[in-house]
Order: structure tokens, then C-alpha cells, then sequence
């Protein structure tokens, strides 16, 4: 397991020898996926997110411990609970060396907001910024952004918006943004070749990026470049080979041979996805709150964290990650306890054991083997099924119609760390990501109260509140927070990966 201690002090060390670079350097990251858009008001997609966000920046942003911090803003304020304003850095250019100004935020913006504002279609993103109704651009160098209502969490979100050039977008229109590239980001766009690479070279004009991060100014390297390459094992030895200096998505078992290799080394942080098991709290065994409770006591999740992801996860008693805002730190653990498992399906009306069956998707059939393998012990047979996230997100995750399963092991991912992002989809009654068919009235009632609550330590005791109620309903066996693992380059400094899966690249070096 890679020790957080030891990922700071590289880190440090990394910031500290950050000089911006003096001869031609390139950088390589090895990247899973390739972007399925460059417009960044486009897509919902990580990968396509952390392509793009090289060469677009928001209005905030998070530095690598997550810390929400302002980027193209140099300040904001809150004006009141609907009211927000931002204070934009002068002299902000474009890559085709034209000024930003607020007009710029306010066309990005309510591109993403209004219906049919990129040439008839709506923006995917449009459900990101809530109940976001107005932006006014105040001057060229301030903006100001009205809700219908309070939001708290609308300032955790802008690091996912970013601003593009109004009068480019009106250039090239909405299909022309798919491929062309006028951002204000470290990196500008030499090319994309679909399927391959994406190909940025440094922006000279840089106003630096946020002022929070250090350091501040253009890019250290010349120019960067990310390789798709879909295969784990394809994307490790281009690594080791010293094709590549940098790769995402690390599986757990190919760590050893990074860290072996006495050119690469490994760099883990905390990631923002929840692991667990949705049980169909409509019909079936699972309806009894006795059997939701036996599965915990049967199930060794640190077992598994041990021998199956080799350390690189911690575990979760509730849905919030370690790291998120209004996580309950005293949550009761399950404690692995077979003998209380087996009494507690006896008084659920299963002396001699209970056969159910799990739904997977086929990349974690592994871990939905070792569950099963596991709470055998505590008298669950469990029957693993394999299926297509298409299929298993129809049966499981479409309000208003029943669930069609008895449990599905799969999780839910929340990069902005705020507890609306992942309780409300996957908890409140009806919602689109409840595939447990969970409902309690109290719970709802806190979590309407949580998304409008401007003060920061009532609204964490309401998200503290919550978590105890599901973590006592037990709607879901919640399992673990698993690590984001990179592959990475001793000649990359500078650098440190981020909990919420972007690769910046601006203050990368190669020595």
C-alpha cells in the first residue's frame, strides 16, 4: 500500500524542483480513453474531462488536496444565499491571443444553462449547475451568478465548467467545437488523432492559473501528449519501456512491477468513488432489515481489500468517502462476525442459509467472486451473474419502475467531494442512481434541507445525520473507497495526482 506520508513529501519535493524548463521537453501521459469531445460544455465524461481541462480553465478550481481555490476568478464572494460574484484576473488571453472577459464567462455559462443554446441541443451539463438562472456580467472583469434558489454547493462545481471563447463558439458553431480548440489553459491543441493521441503544445501566454498553486506561470514543459492505450498491460510497458511517463488507471496487480523498475515508481491518492452493494430493499430477502444487517457481519471487506486490490483501498461505513464534505467520522462498523450473521438470518426465517444472486459488470467479477467466497461462511450463498452496464443500469437504476434484482455490486463516483453529488442520486426516494428502491421520508427531509442550509457547519451535521440513518437502514452493504493508482516516470517531478482523477499538467517537469 502506498503510505500517504510518503506521497506528500514526493509531492513537496516534486513542487519545490518545478523550475520552468529551458529546453524542448515533451511529456507523455498513457491514457485509457480517448476524449469523446474537445467542447467542454459536450460530454459527461471523466476521461474526456481531464483531456480537455489542459487546455481550458474555469473559474475555480482544486489544488491536489482537493482545496477549492479560484483560477480564471482572482476572488469571490457570496452576495447573499442566491447570489455569487467573481472577480476575473485582467489581461487573461485566449490561445488565439485575444482577452478573456466576463462577457466570455457569461456566454460559457449560459450555453451550458439554456435550452437549445448550442445551435438547438442542450447541454448535457445543464443538471451540473442546479438551480443556476442568471449570469450578468457586471463589468469586462466581474461576474455575478443568480440561483433560483440556494445552492450552497454552486461554488464546488465551477471547477467542472469551463470557459471558452464566445466569439470562437460563434466562429465555428457547436459542431465546429468538437475538434477545434481556443482556450485559456496552460496547453493549446497542435492536434487530435482520434483514437491515438492528443497532441498540445505550451501556451507562452499563460496568465499562470491560480494563484493558490504554486508556481504561477506558463507550463514547464514544451509539449505533451496523451497516448490512448486501452490495455492495462500495454499501457504498463509503455511505461516501463519509457515510452510514456506517466499512466492512469494502475491496476492493483501490476504495482509491484512499477515499483521494481528502477525508472518508475509508484503515486496513489484517495479517490472519490464508493464501492458498495445496492440491495433490492423492495421484495425478496433483502426487504428484511435483519438480512441486510447478516450480510454485513458475513462479508470480510478487509480481507478482500487485502488480498484482492492489495491494500490500496479504505473502507467506508456510510456512502461518503473519507475525504468528503459532512462525513461522519464515528459511523458503527459491521465487524466480520459469522455467527452473528447466521443468528440473524435464522431470526429472519433462514436457519439453514440463504442462495441469492449478485449481479456484476465483468471487469469486477473478481471482487463479486470473493464477496461470495467470503460470506459463504456466514451462510449467503451467493450466485454471481455477469452483465452489461446497459442491461444492469435498466434493471436496477430507472425510477419509477421496480427493482429487478436481488443485489448489484457497483459504486458511484463524486468528484466534487460534496455529499450532494452522491447521496441525494443514490439515496433519496426515487432518484436516478437509488438502485436499492430505498425510501425513508426522515432521510429525504434532511437531505432537501442539507441542499439549501448556507451554513457549512449546520449542513455538515444534517450530511452527519444522514449517514447515520443509512448506515443503521443499511440500504446498501457500503464496502470501500479504492485508490486512484498511477504508473509514473522518475524523470517527472512536479507532479501529484489529484482525488478527483484530473491529470494538470502545468506544473509537470521532466529532468
Amino acid at each position: 500500500m502506498i503510505r500517504s506520508s510518503t506521497l506528500l513529501a514526493l509531492a513537496l519535493t516534486g513542487a519545490m524542483a518545478a523550475p520552468v524548463a529551458t529546453t524542448a521537453q515533451e511529456l507523455r501521459v498513457g491514457f485509457p480513453s480517448d476524449a469523446l469531445t474537445l467542447d467542454p460544455a459536450n460530454h459527461r465524461n471523466r476521461e474526456t474531462e481531464t483531456i480537455i481541462r489542459n487546455m481550458f480553465d474555469g473559474i475555480m478550481t482544486r489544488d491536489s488536496e482537493m482545496n477549492l481555490v479560484p483560477e480564471l476568478a482572482e476572488s469571490w464572494a457570496a452576495i447573499d444565499p442566491t447570489t455569487y460574484e467573481f472577480k476575473l484576473h485582467e489581461g487573461v488571453k485566449f490561445h488565439d491571443g485575444s482577452v478573456m472577459t466576463a462577457a466570455d464567462v457569461k456566454f460559457s455559462l449560459d450555453r451550458m444553462i439554456e435550452e437549445g443554446a448550442m445551435d438547438g441541443q442542450t447541454s448535457p451539463r445543464q443538471s451540473l449547475l442546479g438551480p443556476l438562472k442568471e449570469v450578468v456580467a457586471v463589468d469586462d472583469h466581474t461576474v455575478r451568478l443568480i440561483l433560483e434558489s440556494p445552492w450552497p454547493i454552486l461554488p464546488a462545481m465551477l471547477p467542472f465548467q469551463e470557459i471558452v471563447s464566445k466569439a470562437h463558439v460563434e466562429a465555428v458553431g457547436t459542431a465546429g467545437m468538437a475538434e477545434n480548440v481556443n482556450g485559456t489553459g496552460p496547453f493549446k491543441l497542435v492536434e487530435w488523432r482520434k483514437g491515438d493521441s492528443v497532441i498540445m503544445e505550451r501556451f507562452d501566454d499563460y496568465y499562470g492559473g491560480a494563484r493558490d498553486i504554486a508556481p504561477t506561470d506558463k507550463a514547464c514543459v514544451e509539449r505533451v501528449i496523451f497516448k490512448i492505450i486501452p490495455e492495462n498491460a500495454s499501457r504498463v510497458a509503455a511505461l516501463l519501456a519509457g515510452d510514456v511517463h506517466i499512466v492512469s488507471g494502475l491496476p492493483t496487480h501490476m504495482v509491484r512491477q512499477v515499483e521494481e523498475n528502477p525508472d518508475t515508481t509508484v503515486m496513489a491518492v484517495n479517490g472519490t468513488r464508493t464501492s458498495f452493494l445496492a440491495l433490492n430493499n423492495e421484495k425478496g430477502p433483502f426487504a428484511d432489515i435483519r438480512v441486510r444487517h447478516a450480510l454485513a457481519h458475513a462479508v470480510d471487506r478487509q480481507l478482500i481489500i487485502d488480498k484482492i486490490l492489495d491494500g490500496n483501498a479504505s473502507l467506508t461505513n456510510g456512502i461518503l468517502s473519507p475525504d468528503a464534505f459532512g462525513k461522519n467520522k464515528n459511523l458503527p462498523a459491521y465487524e466480520y462476525d459469522v455467527e452473528k450473521a447466521k443468528a440473524l438470518l435464522a431470526e429472519a426465517g433462514y436457519p439453514d442459509g440463504l442462495t441469492v444472486t449478485m449481479d456484476v459488470e465483468g471487469e469486477l467479477k473478481e471482487i463479486a467472486e470473493a464477496i461470495s467466497a467470503v460470506a459463504s461462511k456466514g451462510g449467503f450463498q451467493i450466485n454471481v451473474v455477469v452483465g452489461e452496464w446497459s442491461m444492469l443500469k435498466t434493471r436496477y437504476r430507472t425510477p419509477g419502475s421496480p427493482i429487478d434484482g436481488e443485489m448489484w455490486l457497483t459504486s458511484w463516483g463524486n468528484g466534487s467531494l460534496d455529499p450532494v453529488g452522491i447521496f441525494d442520486p443514490t439515496h433519496r426516494t426515487d432518484d436516478r442512481g437509488n438502485s436499492s428502491g430505498y425510501t425513508n421520508p426522515e432521510l429525504d427531509a434532511l437531505l432537501d434541507e442539507a441542499n439549501v442550509e448556507t451554513d457549512r457547519a449546520k449542513r455538515a451535521e444534517l450530511y452527519s445525520q444522514a449517514e447515520a440513518i443509512v448506515n443503521a437502514d443499511l440500504p446498501k452493504l457500503y464496502l470501500w473507497v479504492a485508490q486512484d493508482l498511477y504508473g509514473v516516470s522518475t524523470k517527472v517531478s512536479g507532479w501529484s495526482p489529484s482525488a478527483d482523477s484530473r491529470i494538470n499538467l502545468h506544473d509537470a517537469c521532466l529532468n
